[in-house]
């Protein structure tokens, strides 16, 4: 099984306050790619996936906190510790961060959510 490096391996990423690095998945493919299966991400990184309005934790190893966006980059709602084997949806949402459980209010409190614009 590959690594988190390899999985997020050419996607575009943003430097965040405090260390943290947002991956952004933008195409189809990259957000197709997800973290699944990884046995573990980092708690200083998470996955931006854009033009999403639902995900699904099949496959996941770890729990999840989950920062729903509308297009705006404002938050919209945030699930914390979502299990595996679950779906989570959120229609007002335009994009998510997916990040370790636990790991929200950091993501937060470094810009995520404040009027974040996606990365072009």
């Amino acid at each position: 099984m590959a690594g988190w490096r390899e999985r997020l391996d050419g996607l575009a990423t943003e430097e965040l306050g405090d260390g943290l690095t947002l991956h952004v998945a933008r195409t189809y493919g990259e957000r197709r790619r997800g973290l699944a299966g990884l046995d573990e991400l980092p708690a200083d990184h998470a996955l931006h996936i854009l033009k999403c309005v639902g995900v699904h934790t099949f496959g996941m190893r770890f729990d999840l906190d989950l920062i729903w966006l509308d297009k705006g980059g404002s938050v919209v709602r945030i699930d914390r510790g979502v299990g595996r084997r679950r779906q989570r949806w959120c229609l007002r949402a335009r994009s998510v961060v997916e990040a370790p459980s636990g790991r929200a209010d950091k993501f937060l409190a470094a810009g995520v959510g404040a009027g974040y614009t996606r990365p072009r």
